[in-house]
């Protein structure tokens, strides 16, 4: 956003007083002004921020410090330079790095300005006023101030000495020292980065499949003791069968020896 203005500064005027005359001046009064300048002086003053939000033509703004700056009505004039390229608010986007720099040029000036007028004394109040007649027949009446000095003829003198008849010549200087400021104002600025890409070892789609779980039936649980099918008694009868079956065999043994 390129800008620049111009500022004069007014000091108050120091004046050097040859001949003064000080009433209302006509077309008989000479004006000659002269401007001199001194040595001019600048100073740049840098900004950095980055675009926080685009709203219209309102810019928010958070600057190095930290602080958020609020821009409103930043007219559809103002240019940004980013990339060589101008850009205007509509333009602008969260991210971007602004850059302004200022640059205020101070130039000290005298401004002189040298009034004369040459006429014909008609009538003079001393030490007040004096009325003369001009080149064009016409008559103006000057107040005098303090210490006003005319020349006649060559020579010095003051309200007093004049008298109707004389042709004298009066000139003011007026010396107005002056400060004038310009300031010129230029915006830069760079696109946000991009963002930073995937890492090569990282997918670039990963396809992600749902798969339906059932879950498990509950088993059937095992009761904690068995239920009785049957008494005692049976397995007793075959264990004495099976003793008495022993006993005969051992029996048989014996008797078979014996014979």
């Amino acid at each position: 956003m390129n800008s620049r203005r111009a500022v004069a500064i007014h000091v108050p005027a120091g004046i050097i007083f040859c001949l003064l005359i000080t009433m209302g001046l006509r077309a008989q009064v000479k004006t000659n002004t002269t401007t001199a300048s001194g040595e001019a002086t600048t100073q740049t003053t840098v900004e950095r921020g980055e675009v926080v939000s685009v709203s219209g033509n309102d810019l928010v703004v958070k600057m190095e410090d930290g602080s958020l700056r609020h821009f409103a009505n930043v007219p559809e004039s103002a240019r940004v330079t980013v990339d060589g390229k101008e850009l205007g608010i509509h333009d602008l986007k969260p991210g971007m790095k602004l850059q302004r720099t200022i640059a205020t040029t101070t130039t000290p000036k005298t401004i002189t300005t040298v009034q004369t007028v040459t006429g014909t004394v008609w009538q003079v109040t001393p030490p007040k006023s004096v009325i003369l007649r001009l080149e064009d027949n016409s008559t103006q009446q000057f107040t005098i101030p303090k210490g006003q000095k005319f020349t006649v003829n060559g020579q010095e003198t003051d309200a007093f000495g004049l008298r109707k008849g004389m042709k004298i010549s009066a000139t003011k200087i007026v010396e107005v020292p002056q400060t004038v400021v310009e300031e010129q104002r230029k915006v830069t600025g760079t696109m946000p980065p991009p963002p930073p890409p995937p890492a090569p070892d990282q997918p670039i789609l990963v396809a992600v499949v749902a798969v339906p779980v059932h879950a498990p039936v509950a088993a059937a649980t095992e009761p904690k003791t068995l239920p009785k099918t049957g008494s005692p008694i049976p397995l007793l009868g075959i264990l004495g069968l099976l003793s008495l079956a022993t006993a005969f065999g051992l029996r048989s043994t014996g008797f078979s020896r014996k014979s």
